[in-house]
Formats: structure tokens, C-alpha cells, sequence
């Protein structure tokens, strides 16, 4: 199992969190591709919530030219958004 360092600390909803600790091997590259997004976002200085989750992974898939990658992304953004609130 490919260890992340626990980003989803950072995360305000508490629900989206514990959706990636606990889907184990499962969502395993859309973790890695959430801890990077979480990641640039902190770099960036800016609050970790799902808006910005969510930008972070459309820049990255208006970016990226592999499309196994863009389809982990894609995957992820709709995680991301399934589990955002509709008056953000």
C-alpha cells in the first residue's frame, strides 16, 4: 500500500476525509492525486476546502496530456464534487 502522509487533516470536510482513509488500495492513485491538489493549495497559501480542491483538479486536468492520469483526475474531481455541499 502506497503510504501518504495524512493531508486529510487539512481537510474541512470531515466526510470527504474519511472517504479516501478508508477506501485502502482502492482509491489509491486518486489519494496521491487529492495529497498533490491538497498540497499545491497550501504551497499556494490559500484555505483547503472543496471550491479550491475542486480548481486545483481542473487546472491539473486542462494540463495534463496522459489520459490513464486524466481519467485518475477526472475520478477524483467527481469524489471531490459528490461530496460538496450545492451553495459553495
Amino acid at each position: 500500500m502506497i503510504q501518504q502522509p495524512d493531508i486529510y487533516s487539512a481537510l474541512l470536510d470531515h466526510s470527504l476525509s474519511e472517504h479516501f482513509r478508508h477506501a485502502g488500495e482502492v482509491l489509491a492513485e486518486e489519494a496521491i492525486v487529492l495529497g498533490s491538489a491538497i498540497r499545491h493549495i497550501l504551497v499556494r497559501g490559500e484555505s483547503i476546502n472543496n471550491k479550491n480542491i475542486i480548481l486545483a483538479l481542473v487546472q491539473r486536468l486542462e494540463v495534463t496530456t496522459d489520459v490513464v492520469h486524466a481519467d485518475v483526475i477526472r475520478n477524483t474531481l467527481e469524489i471531490v464534487v459528490g461530496h460538496t455541499i450545492d451553495d459553495i
